[in-house]
C-alpha cells in the first residue's frame, strides 16, 4: 500500500510503500529526485527519464519526494550525475556520517518522519534552492513553450540548458515532457477520456499523447493505468 503527505519541507512529500503481491510497478519520470530507506539502507534516486522497476522481491520503502530542482542544493551534487541510478547515500557524503543518520533512522519509531527531519537538517543548513528555477517548473507545467519561459525569464537557452542539467539532470524539454506526461496521468486516472486528456494535457492530439506515454513509460497508457 502506497500512503504520502505533504513534508514540514517546502515542496516536498513523505510517503511509505508496502507492496503487496509477487511483484513491483514501475517508478515512472516525474521530475523529482529522492531520499529512501529501505532494509537498513539509505539511498538516493536520482531523476528519471525512463521507467525505473526495483530489482528482487517486494519490499517496504519509505521516502521523502523533494520537489523538482531541489534536492541537488540539499545533497550536494548535480543532478545529471545520478541520472536514471539509484545509489548509496554513502557514495556521495561521508560514509560515518552516514552511518549515524542509518542508525538514526533505525531507532525512529517511524523512518519516513526520520528521513524528513534528516532532509529539513539538511536545509538548514544548506543554500535555499534558485528560485528561478521553480518559476521554470511552474512556467513548464503550465504547459508554456521553452524558449518562451526562457525569454521570460530573462535567460538564454544555452545558460537555461546547462542550469537544467544541473539541478533537473536534463534540459528544459525533457523535463517539460516529464511535467505534461504528470498532468496527463492525473487527468486519465481521474476519468477524463483521453482524447480529453490530450487536449487538456498539451499534446497535439491523442496519437501523440498515446506516443508519449509509452516512450516515457515503456506500455500503453491503458495497461499503465490498469495496472
Amino acid at each position: 500500500m502506497y500512503t504520502e503527505r505533504a513534508s514540514r519541507l517546502t515542496g516536498a512529500v513523505v510517503w511509505t510503500n508496502t507492496p503487496a503481491g509477487a511483484g513491483a510497478g514501475p517508478v515512472l519520470p516525474d521530475g523529482c529526485m529522492d531520499l529512501l530507506w529501505s532494509e537498513g539502507r539509505l539511498l538516493v534516486a536520482g531523476p528519471d527519464t525512463r521507467p525505473y522497476v526495483p530489482e528482487g522481491p517486494p519490499r517496504s520503502w519509505a521516502g521523502v519526494r523533494f520537489f523538482p530542482g531541489t534536492a541537488p542544493a540539499l545533497l550536494g551534487v548535480p543532478a545529471h550525475e545520478l541520472r536514471d541510478l539509484r545509489v548509496d547515500l554513502a557514495d556521495l557524503w561521508p560514509a560515518a556520517r552516514v552511518r549515524r543518520l542509518r542508525e538514526r533512522v533505525e531507532a525512529a519509531p517511524d523512518p519516513a518522519t526520520a528521513l524528513e527531519d534528516i532532509a529539513l537538517d539538511r536545509a538548514a543548513w544548506t543554500t535555499a534552492p534558485d528560485p528561478l528555477l521553480h518559476r521554470l517548473v511552474q512556467r513548464l507545467d503550465e504547459g508554456r513553450p521553452v524558449s518562451a519561459t526562457a525569454a521570460e525569464l530573462g535567460i538564454g537557452t544555452r545558460t537555461l540548458h546547462r542550469r537544467c542539467l544541473g539541478a533537473f539532470g536534463y534540459g528544459p524539454k525533457t523535463l517539460a515532457r516529464i511535467l505534461r506526461l504528470q498532468r496527463a496521468l492525473a487527468l486519465a486516472r481521474s476519468g477524463t477520456p483521453y482524447a480529453e486528456t490530450a487536449v487538456r494535457a498539451g499534446y497535439a492530439d491523442q496519437p501523440h499523447l498515446a506516443h508519449e506515454v509509452r516512450e516515457l513509460t515503456g506500455m500503453p497508457l491503458g495497461r499503465l493505468l490498469g495496472g
